[in-house]
């Protein structure tokens, strides 16, 4: 396990399974709570860390760990390192034995992909070099590890570890290659969801924004969900909403002007606080002292839990007193001026005679001046001054001086002369020129002696002082770090609400059920760019895979039977370009973050989000989510298949993932997926009724216009209950059958009259005898084919000629 900064990653062997886990560089709070949760959920025997963590992990780290222990040097944790050892696995690096049949084209065969290029090479099996390209493109499918440094250099660590351990019992170790490693997973915690780096770009939960100037490293946060929700006004509470984005809870229970305080109280512990901290700690006090009374002031406040532990939670009495004791300290007009922390009069007395005569000390010297002058030549110095330099070069010699001018004969002539009994010390520093001299005598010395280094034992002696203040505030840090944790956690909901009330969210309906059913959702993000935004339902249930057919509550309008309905787990959507597939895909994993901006919504937890949606994601990160996924993820796949390299076998490989998952029956995750691949439905390899596959199609109006056509998008998709509700189809009707048994009434939902039928009917039979007629004949003369149209349309021909 590793730790650097603000992030921590890890990886653990399991010897049973001979599987690998590894924890990708995930956020970590100031209180280790990704550690704790890790160790709880994992239990380790063995455990390593780096020489260079910080001191309160290692003990947090050894508390835990119930058998050996090894604080291995920080050099077995690079990443370089790491990603060699790695590579190095014969789980990543041994090429396929079953080489393919070529065909054998008189040698004129070429590879059709650099995987074939590298399996022709001569001894493939062999050469390091193809086990290496090898490696490297399996490393994806299995993490992802290209942004995860630290969890490249846990990896490492713990593989020179295995080897080691490996080595001693084998008479011929064969290294990193010999280690029995039969599989890569991505560790996920049980608290909170999965959801990686990529996924979090690609979705715009985090957008950073540069400086307009180029000349600035400085950033901001840009459109995104956490800029749009980013209401807090602590510090704590804005690091907490971060959090709260980068890894959402599992728990049903748990969704639902304070300075840094936890970083002032580090700085009290280590004896660095500063003016801002002191001031920060008193208005800390001050303020908690506010919100008591006004949360106490509220009418229905006693029946919301986090008003419940925050009056449980802020010990007033013991807040004032710090803010008491803080305030009658320290001297903030002083300390302000000074740029230091200043101690108040009539708290020491030792301390308040000092001042009292570094205060007059103008007056002293000016006195032993005036007692000196009259020893001097006139020749010698027309003025002279006693100075005193606080700390300056050696104390015992420099802390009080007699300067006098510098005359010019000693500029060009023997140098300095002095007076007997006294010495040179040095020239004037502040200019090219030397203007005055700076001399010592027997009276400089007494005043040495007397008054000492003045300035320093005043500000030694406050920092005695402070030092004690902070003794005195320190036992109550427990307290006042739980008091700002839960300041925070209201500071976010607070933020919460406030977004909620300015755009429109409602708070979803949270169920133990794998669900997602939402009613005229909008995107977040996209609402606030356009002026006006079109709303979308959507219904996709976990688990339906090929044979499952899980039922959920649903809402009045989408029941089946019995209070319930059902649905499918994949759901595939079609349609222009810049028609809004994608923002259906990033609008559907951020109602998982937040409140929702919909009508209503009904969600299931969500473990872990994988996504394929931008460029910069690979085709591995589909392996990485069939490696990964349970039924209760949730998978965005947008025009997977439709890279350049791709297009050839596109289309399979996005039917052939979609086939996979839904194989998997109960345990086929949530799949939403865009694609403009029309031919998998007309080449059978997406059969709509054999496949519980949801289709949805984004609308648009195409009109012909003077120059062309004119395409209008209305960002709404439609399916199948929706398409019979605008052309009158009742909603339990089966189109494909009606029209089949020529059953129209049903399909119209109306009554006919009779006429009406044989209407109908004769031209059901006008069509079926149409379609019959083989149209391709060469040989027929033209009066064959007025017969055989009479004959098509019903009529008599000689009737028809003589009418």
């Amino acid at each position: 396990m590793i730790i650097k900064g603000k992030k921590i990653a890890c990886a653990y062997y399991d010897p049973v399974n001979f599987l690998i886990y590894v924890l990708e560089d995930t956020q970590e709070t100031a209180g280790f709570d990704v550690t704790r949760m890790l160790l709880d959920q994992v239990s380790p025997d063995i455990f390593l860390v780096s020489s260079k963590a910080d001191d309160r992990f290692i003990d947090l780290c050894m508390a835990a760990s119930g058998g050996f222990f090894q604080i291995r040097p920080q050099k077995d944790f690079r990443p370089e390192r790491g990603r060699n050892n790695v590579l190095s696995l014969g789980l990543l690096s041994d090429l396929s034995e079953e080489i393919p049949d070529f065909p054998d084209l008189d040698g004129l065969t070429e590879p059709r992909n650099a995987y074939e290029f590298m399996q022709r090479r001569p001894n493939s099996e062999c050469d390091p070099t193809s086990r290496r390209w090898n490696a490297s493109v399996r490393i994806s499918n299995f993490a992802t590890l290209d942004v995860s440094p630290l969890a490249l250099g846990s990896m490492g660590a713990l593989l020179d570890y295995l080897v080691r351990e490996k080595a001693i019992g084998d008479l011929e170790p064969e290294g990193i290659r010999g280690l029995d490693v039969r599989g890569i997973l991505s560790l996920s915690l049980d608290k909170v969801m999965q959801i990686n780096a990529d996924a979090l770009f690609s979705l715009q939960v985090f957008e950073t924004e540069s400086h307009a100037s180029i000349h600035s490293t400085k950033t901001k946060e840009g459109l995104s969900l956490f800029g749009t929700l980013d209401s807090t006004k602590t510090t704590l509470g804005r690091s907490l909403l971060r959090t709260w984005l980068l890894r959402p809870s599992l728990s049903l229970s748990q969704l639902g002007g304070i300075k840094n305080i936890p970083r002032i109280l580090s700085a009290l512990k280590a004896g660095k606080a500063n003016l801002a901290n002191w001031q920060g700690l008193v208005k800390f006090t001050f303020h908690t002292a506010m919100l008591r009374d006004k949360l106490g002031e509220l009418s229905v406040a006693g029946e919301v839990d986090i008003v419940k532990k925050l009056m449980t939670s802020l010990d007033i009495a013991a807040f004032r007193e710090v803010g008491k004791a803080v305030n009658e300290t320290i001297d903030w007009e002083e300390s302000t001026l000074l740029q230091r922390v200043c101690v108040r009069p009539h708290i020491d007395e030792e301390l308040d005679n000092r001042k009292h005569i570094y205060n007059g000390i103008d007056v002293v010297l000016s006195k032993v001046a005036e007692g000196i002058s009259p020893t001097v030549p006139q020749d010698y110095a027309t003025s002279l001054n006693v100075v005193y330099f606080p700390q300056l070069g050696k104390p015992q010699t420099l802390r009080f001086l007699v300067c006098v001018p510098m005359l010019e004969e000693w500029r060009s002539g023997d140098g300095i002369e002095v007076l007997d009994g006294w010495t040179f010390q040095h020239t004037s520093t502040n200019d090219l020129i030397r203007s005055h001299v700076y001399l010592k005598n027997d009276k400089m010395h007494d005043l040495d002696k007397h008054l000492g280094d003045l300035y320093p034992s005043i500000i030694d002696r406050e920092l005695e002082i402070i030092h004690e203040l902070a003794e005195s505030v320190l036992p109550f840090a427990e307290a006042i770090n739980e008091a700002c944790d839960i300041c925070a956690e209201l500071d976010c909901l607070l933020c919460f609400a406030e977004a909620t009330n300015q755009y429109n969210y409602k708070r979803p309906q949270m169920s133990e059920e794998n669900v997602i059913n939402i009613k005229q959702g909008r995107h977040p993000l996209q609402e606030q760019v356009v002026d006006t935004f079109v709303p979308n339902d959507i219904l996709i249930v976990g688990g339906a895979g090929i044979g499952s057919y899980p039922v959920v509550r649903g809402e009045s309008n989408d029941l089946v039977s019995g209070g319930s309905v059902r649905g499918n787990s994949v759901v595939i959507c079609t349609g222009a370009n810049a028609c809004g597939k994608v923002k259906l895909l990033d609008w559907l994993v951020r109602v998982h973050l937040t409140f929702v901006p919909a009508e209503s919504a009904t969600l299931g937890i969500v473990d872990k989000i994988f996504t394929r949606v931008q460029t910069r994601e690979s085709v591995s990160k589909v392996s990485l989510a069939l490696r990964n996924s349970t039924a209760r993820s949730l998978i965005l796949l947008d025009e997977l298949g439709r890279e350049p390299r791709l297009q050839a076998h596109g289309a399979a490989l996005f039917a052939g993932v979609l086939k996979h998952l839904l194989a998997r029956g109960s345990d086929c995750p949530k799949v939403l997926a865009t694609t403009h691949f029309h031919e998998l439905f007309s080449t059978g390899a997406l059969e709509p009724q054999k496949l519980p596959i949801t289709f949805i199609h984004m609308e648009i109006i195409s009109t012909i216009v003077t120059k062309g056509e004119s395409i209008t998008y209305l960002y709404r998709w439609s399916h199948a209950a929706r398409c019979a509700q605008l052309f009158g189809v009742p909603a339990h009707g089966r189109p494909t059958e009606l029209l089949s048994a020529h059953e129209l009434p049903k399909l119209l939902d109306e009554a006919i009259s009779e006429e009406e039928q044989l209407d109908m009917d004769h031209a059901s039979a006008i069509c079926e005898r149409f379609l019959e007629w083989d149209l391709e004949a060469q040989d027929a003369s033209m009066e064959e084919v007025r017969e055989r149209l009479a004959q098509v349309l019903g009529l008599d021909m000689d009737q028809e000629m003589n009418a």
